[in-house]
């Protein structure tokens, strides 16, 4: 290890970039976890980028609105296969 290092040239916070994403914490039920997992391991994507894609679709203007029926149904079928 040296004694002193030479940072002159450095810039700060240049080593993560966000590339317009950012980190947040967020608490799903596990069940929730366990189904875009199960989802992820099938489809070969991540299980964060099928949430993202979940929500996305969700905000486009022609989605039609979550409903309890319609939370109900997704949880039916996605539940099982967990």
């Amino acid at each position: 290890m040296r004694d002193e290092y030479d940072f002159s040239n450095g810039t700060r916070g240049s080593i993560a970039s966000t590339n317009g994403k950012t980190r947040v914490t967020l608490y799903l039920d596990d069940e929730v976890i366990e189904a875009f997992r199960a989802r992820a391991a099938s489809s070969g994507k991540g299980y964060q980028t099928l949430i993202n894609d979940t929500l996305r679709a969700s905000l486009s203007p022609d989605a039609a609105p979550v409903t309890v029926a319609t939370l109900r149904q997704v949880l039916h079928e996605m539940l099982p296969a967990a």
